[in-house]
């Protein structure tokens, strides 16, 4: 059966359907709530015409279809879709920001709290996301401070023989060492965290308050006044709360710029009426296939600027006016962009299946299926409470909100500029993101980054350069000499020279630097862990960037690799700090190779040792020099015996030469 008569047996039913090429590759999926008409519209006369559809069905040898109940479920399995099969012809969220969450494991025995940007069903709970970033940790850290409830990556399956530094400052219950804390206790403290987490400060305070009365009356007087501070910490973050919400809802506010293919998006979050954060996305290469879709049903002929239906909205909706006029962003003219169906495409990516959906969706352009996405986010942050309120995607056209849009647009424009136009970034905002990116809990003012260099395990040095407040710092640089390991065993190599370096700070009581860096994949990561784990550092920002794919691991979170767009100045700076390292390595490695080069033909000389060798080649700078010497010039610097041996041997070896 050829596709066109495959076409012809497909039912009239909702669904998804999905365009494969000869390869059996699914190069596009899209809904339809007709799925037999929008299916054969790409075959219409005329639409051959069109490069952008035209490259598409030339290219699709096999259409596939999945019939679904109504238009939302179609709405929701074309997203995990074009999700799991990534089609180049269909949109795809590029995001150069990732929100972070907290992670409270409950699936371990001694539950701790974590900051990450990954969700996973690994059987823990995940509470976010939170904006700014830095407020996860600033909530992670409150959590210490109150509540015990660690965040180390301390192997928590044994006790260990003492407790580390968090716990005697007082940020731990000290579960890695036997008798300190009980299993009732810890989890007692555990379920205060997730009251808190979950933001039921109510019950979270009754229930302090009948346990610092238990205590009061049972006498232990210490107990119940932390009760009484964590009490006074949760009503303040509760009237926080309040006041917070009394400002206003919460919101996203989108604006764009595209121009010459190459387009930038701005997302503003607005939180209790306030901007708490901006998260930028930037795609260079647009899929050539970004046309608006045909109607699935019959209109009455009033479309916006993308071309697309307009629906029923309310004042804040409007649709734009009749010369087709988009004030959202300065967009050059290009048929090829559809910003509806771009729009469509990105906030279907961004919130279906996300735990957490404002209340205000607030972008430049309409697109064909607003509102089913309305019902269908609505009934997910609904989750069957009638009472939740409702999700709204709205398009306004003048007053404060769409001051908010043009604003979003502005600094749409001046990220393309940033990114495109190739600006130097400011040097705070890399450092800024350096410490989105690997979740450093602090601003990276000082990198350390170290690695090995060695021939077939001959001569085997490391290197380890600094990077502190913008710039090399070379007065800081470091060279090792490996000398527990043999052969070629990088592993064994890193552990020892991390060891080593870090054994000494601590014995001069100086600072650890706010991010580990080790030039290599997982295994040399893991060999710094150890090492510093053997120390008794935790908690040390640790990570990785393997050569080839570029990609970063950081520790704790290597499931999760790092892959960073190749125009991001944090991983130009990256790639700046391993170059160095490596540029520092070979170069101290090719001189340990010559100095061992330049010295064995001399220890061949009988009555020739080490040290007269190195004499010799510090005298006279090179082994070239020592051979054209004479027995006066070597008496200079060894005995007479030993210079006319050296002056015999060289003679020795140019009359045997052919």
């Amino acid at each position: 059966m050829d596709l066109l008569q495959k076409i012809r047996s497909i039912p009239t039913d909702p669904g998804v359907y999905l365009y494969k090429n000869a390869e059996g590759e699914v190069i596009y999926v899209g809904k339809a709530k007709n799925l037999r008409s929008r299916v054969a519209s790409y075959f219409h006369e005329g639409r051959w015409e069109d490069s952008k559809t035209g490259t598409l069905v030339r290219e699709a040898v096999d259409v596939d279809y999945i019939v679904v109940a109504n238009n939302k479920e179609a709405l929701a399995l074309e997203n995990n879709l074009i999700k799991q099969r990534k089609p180049r012809f269909n949109i795809l969220l590029r995001d150069d920001k990732t929100y972070p969450y907290v992670k409270l494991t409950l699936g371990e025995r001694w539950p701790r709290v974590y900051v990450t940007r990954r969700l996973r069903k690994d059987g823990s709970v995940y509470y976010g996301p939170y904006f700014p970033a830095n407020l996860a940790y600033r909530i992670v850290d409150l959590i210490h401070r109150n509540f015990l409830i660690p965040s180390c990556k301390v192997d928590l399956t044994r006790f260990h023989p003492r407790p580390c530094l968090q716990y005697y400052i007082k940020r731990c219950l000290g579960p890695c060492v036997k008798d300190l804390t009980t299993p009732d206790a810890y989890q007692e403290a555990v379920r205060d965290v997730k009251l808190f987490l979950e933001g039921r400060p109510t019950d979270l305070s009754k229930s302090l308050t009948q346990r610092m009365e238990q205590a009061a009356a049972a006498e232990e007087y210490e107990r119940a006044a932390r009760y009484r501070d964590l009490i006074s910490t949760v009503e303040q973050l509760q009237e926080r709360q309040r006041i917070a919400a009394a400002e206003g809802d919460d919101a996203d506010v989108f604006g764009y710029h595209y121009e010459n293919g190459m387009l930038a998006v701005n997302l503003f979050h607005m939180r209790g009426g306030h901007v708490v954060d901006r998260r930028e996305f930037f795609w260079e290469d647009l899929p050539e296939f970004a046309f608006p879709e045909a109607p699935d049903a019959q209109d009455d002929g009033r479309r916006d600027v993308a071309g697309y239906v307009s629906g029923s909205a309310d004042a804040d909706a409007e649709i734009p006016d009749a010369a087709g006029r988009d004030i959202a962003s300065s967009v050059s003219t290009d048929a090829s962009f559809s910003p509806g169906e771009f729009f469509s495409a990105l906030l279907k990516q961004l919130y279906i299946g996300q735990p957490y959906v404002p209340r205000n969706l607030y972008v430049p352009v309409n697109f064909e299926d607003r509102e089913v996405l309305e019902d269908l986010l609505s009934e997910q942050v609904a989750g069957g409470n009638a009472r939740a309120p409702l999700v709204h995607i709205l398009v306004p056209q003048r007053g404060d909100k769409r001051a908010l849009i043009d604003l979003a647009g502005t600094n749409a424009k001046q990220s393309y500029d940033q990114r495109f136009r190739v600006l130097k970034p400011n040097g705070r905002k890399i450092q800024e993101e350096l410490q989105d990116t690997l979740s450093l809990p602090e601003l990276p003012k000082r990198v350390e980054c170290f690695d090995i260099s060695h021939i077939q395990g001959a001569e085997t040095v490391a290197s380890m350069v600094v990077w502190e407040d913008g710039k090399m710092k070379k007065s800081d640089y470091r060279k090792f000499i490996i000398r527990t390991v043999t052969g070629v065993d990088d592993f064994a190599s890193m552990r020892e020279v991390v060891a080593r370096r870090y054994k000494r700070v601590l014995q001069e009581e100086k600072p650890m630097p706010s991010l580990v860096l080790i030039d290599g994949g997982l295994g040399q990561l893991h060999a710094a862990a150890d090492a510093l784990e053997s120390l008794e550092i935790i908690n040390q920002p640790l990570a990785a960037i393997a050569k080839r794919e570029e990609i970063l691991y950081v520790y704790g979170q290597e499931k999760d690799p790092i892959a960073l767009d190749h125009h991001s100045p944090v991983l130009h700076l990256i790639q700046q700090i391993r170059d160095e390292a490596h540029r520092f390595a070979v170069t101290f490695h090719r001189k340990r190779r010559q100095m061992r080069d330049r010295s064995t033909e001399l220890l061949e000389i009988p009555g020739v040792g080490a040290s007269t060798t190195r004499r010799l080649l510090e005298h006279f700078g090179s082994l070239q020099a020592v051979k054209q010497a004479d027995p006066a010039a070597l008496s200079a610097v060894v005995t007479r015996v030993q210079a006319e041996a050296i002056s015999n041997h060289f003679r020795k070896v140019v009359t045997e030469q052919p």
